[in-house]
Order: C-alpha cells, then sequence, then structure tokens
C-alpha cells in the first residue's frame, strides 16, 4: 500500500458532531479536502450552513440537540441519508458548563454526560450496523487533559472525559472484530470556543503554553495528522487508545 493510500479517507462516508466551530469544525474541513463525503452535526443550523457553503468537496449538514438522549436514534438514521451509512464517527461535541463542585446542579450535571458520553455511545451504537455490514469503520472519541488530570471546577466534565477513556477502550473491546475501531483524541489547551474562558487569562493561557514540552499551546492544525492517522488504514491495527494531542503538557 503506498503512502497516499494509506492515509486516504477518500470515498469515505464520515460524520462529526460538534462540527459549527472548533476542533469538531478542524475535523469535518480536513475530511472533506481529504475527498470524504461529511455529514456535519451541531445545533446551530445558522454555522453549519456557512460552514458547508465555504466548504469545498461533498458535505451534508444536520441540525441537532445531541443532549437530548431521545433523538439520538433518529440522528443517526437522519445521518445516513445524504451518503449511506457512515463509515468513520467522529465525537467532537461536547460542553464544560465550570462550576464548582459544592455548586454542581443536577441539570448541569446531566446535560454534561447526556453530550460528553451517552450521545458518543448511542451515536455509535446505531452506526455500528453499517460499519459492521462493511467491515470496515472508524470511532473517533474525544477524551482531554482531564480524562486524567483533575482542573479547577471541572467535576462533571472530568467525570464525563474519564468516562469517555474507559468507553473507548470498552468500544474497543466490543467491535474490533467486526473491523470497526475506537480510539480517541485528547487535545491540550486549543483556542476553541470551549476553552474561550481560559484563553480570555493570558496569565492562565500562558501558563498552560510552559507547561508543554513545545512551549506553546495547540492550533486546530495540530489535530490534523493524528486524525488523519486514525480515520484511515494506517491505523487498522491501533484500537482503544487515547492519544494525548498537547505539545507534551501530560508529559511534565
Amino acid at each position: 500500500m503506498s503512502s497516499a493510500s494509506l492515509f486516504s479517507v477518500a470515498g469515505k462516508i464520515a460524520v462529526v458532531t460538534g462540527a459549527s466551530s472548533g476542533l469538531g469544525q478542524g475535523a469535518a474541513s480536513l475530511l472533506a479536502a481529504h475527498g470524504a463525503r461529511v455529514v456535519a452535526i451541531a445545533r446551530r443550523a445558522d454555522a453549519l450552513a456557512a460552514w458547508s457553503e465555504q466548504t469545498p468537496g461533498e458535505t451534508a449538514i444536520l441540525a441537532a440537540d445531541l443532549s437530548d438522549r431521545s433523538c439520538l436514534d433518529d440522528v443517526a438514521a437522519q445521518a445516513a441519508k445524504p451518503f449511506g451509512a457512515p463509515d468513520i464517527l467522529i465525537n467532537a461535541a461536547g460542553i464544560n458548563t465550570r462550576r464548582p463542585a459544592d455548586e454542581m446542579t443536577n441539570a448541569d450535571w446531566d446535560v454534561t454526560q447526556n453530550l460528553n458520553v451517552a450521545a458518543p455511545f448511542f451515536l455509535a451504537k446505531s452506526m455500528v450496523p453499517g460499519m459492521r455490514e462493511k467491515g470496515w469503520g472508524r470511532i473517533i472519541n474525544f477524551a482531554s487533559l482531564q480524562s486524567r488530570r483533575a482542573f479547577a471546577n471541572g467535576i462533571s466534565y472530568g467525570a464525563s472525559k474519564g468516562a469517555v477513556e474507559q468507553m473507548t477502550r470498552a468500544m474497543a473491546e466490543t467491535w474490533s472484530t467486526d473491523g470497526i475501531t475506537a480510539n480517541a483524541l485528547a487535545p491540550g489547551f486549543f483556542h476553541t470556543e470551549l476553552t474561550a474562558p481560559v484563553f480570555a487569562d493570558p496569565d492562565l493561557a500562558a501558563r498552560n503554553a510552559a507547561q508543554t514540552c513545545i512551549g506553546r499551546n495547540g492550533q486546530v492544525r495540530d489535530m490534523d495528522g493524528p486524525m488523519m492517522f486514525l480515520c484511515s488504514a494506517a491505523s487498522d491495527y491501533v484500537t482503544g487508545q487515547i492519544v494525548f494531542v498537547d505539545g507534551g503538557y501530560t508529559a511534565k
């Protein structure tokens, strides 16, 4: 297999959640640019439409609130309509309520677990049969530094991302014999809508950059290589793994 085909996603059908901004949108744009047919899912229909208009390639959009667990089966069915059963599922949608443990509400806890943990699982569960028929599939979840480390005001988010790490291993154990791999990317500090409160404090952003081995915070393009690896044949024998894309933050 040539190096070009090894990392190819041309002709693959990809579903990307959280695609209206940030790392989710970066993943959707990356795959579309490399020949995948991409279904982009997020809550904000206007942002999705703007992205689709500006993105070359075959794209479709689907507006949905993935924190509503009752809609997930229907979302999976709708996502298969534009191009067929997906080959690749990227679960990038997420929320961080940033609330102290003593002030945590039932609603904040539930929306975090529903969007960050339940949605990736139930979407995958609904899409696996189509992947199984093809004998090939890719599930890429989004873990976090908080899968391993505790940050201030992060109890609900950290609990959800710890769950994503273990869920990814369990997905791999369950589905890899069908040719469906499951892995997770764990970003460090990237300037996105989700991390806007962090980057609003220049001193905090600088401290986070200094904590890395590379000496800077992440840029969306830093996710491109790891994402292409996990979405393509290059990672055929890689499953159940958490890949930290954090500039060496967790190495120090």
